[in-house]
């Protein structure tokens, strides 16, 4: 028999992975472009703070949530999760309906290059460029904040801290690696495709743990929230095929799939 534990760290890690490897390639997508712009000793400055604040912000996040009682966790927690999962995978499902472009890393690469060439006072010599360490600290904390959400309350609701910090932190040093391998954007990773399965998680795991927290008794415990996953993975894509079949009837063509956002 399969144990709870093991599931829900599985799960947690999974999800905490995945969600890092979203955000660290828009992240570094605008890092490089930094870097090449305005100067790499800016670029990692900048970065290396901005990950330095997401890293405290975890520890003081999740030592305030220590104090909170497990079952009103698991309510609180829950309740979140769900419309933050909704508005995750709300992008996510509007592509699959070809009703919103897919993101292409490429081309947010090649409008940065061309904002930062333009838009900042030039670097001089060899003194540290300030503006250009502000984009990329801005990139990595704003990209790294739904990160720390989800780590905080994925880690402290499901007793997972150190898996949920260890996924992310895993996924950050995959991005870093291949960054400095190729020095340029991650254009193959499936950001897509991935979202659509953090925004799965996520809404799966708000449902789960709202009712634990209301003392719904799961069947089967946490082996219901793979069968949660796949009802909610299943209605998402269902959604989808619905929305992309109207817009076919109403003799609209679905959305290209240039744009980058």
């Amino acid at each position: 028999m399969i144990e709870p534990a093991p599931i829900q760290n599985a799960a947690v890690a999974t999800a905490a992975f995945l969600a890092s490897l979203v955000e660290c390639v828009e992240a570094l997508t605008i890092v490089l472009a930094v870097g090449s712009v305005r100067g790499w000793l800016c670029s990692l400055v900048g970065a290396f703070l901005g990950a330095v604040l997401l890293v405290l912000s975890i520890i003081l996040a999740g030592g305030a949530l220590l104090h909170v009682a497990v079952n009103d966790l698991h309510i609180v927690i829950g309740a979140i999760l769900l419309p933050f999962g909704v508005s995750w995978l709300r992008k996510p499902v509007l592509r699959v309906a070809r009703l919103k472009a897919l993101r292409n890393e490429a081309v947010i690469f090649d409008r940065q290059i061309a904002n930062l060439g333009c838009g900042l006072p030039a670097p001089r010599g060899y003194r540290l460029d300030l503006p250009g360490a502000a984009v990329a600290f801005k990139a990595v904390v704003i990209e790294g904040a739904e990160v720390v959400v989800l780590v905080v309350m994925f880690g402290h609701t499901a007793g997972a801290l150190v898996p949920a910090a260890l996924g992310a932190a895993a996924a950050a040093f995959l991005v870093i690696t291949l960054g400095i391998a190729i020095h340029r954007p991650l254009t193959r990773v499936p950001e897509n495709a991935l979202k659509f399965c953090v925004g799965v998680v996520i809404v799966s795991f708000g449902i789960f743990w709202l009712g634990e927290g209301l003392r719904l008794q799961w069947p089967g415990g946490d082996v219901a929230l793979i069968a949660i996953m796949a009802s909610v993975f299943a209605t998402s894509y269902l959604w989808a095929a619905i929305l992309r079949g109207r817009t076919i009837r109403q003799g609209n063509q679905p959305g290209l799939l240039t744009k980058v956002s």
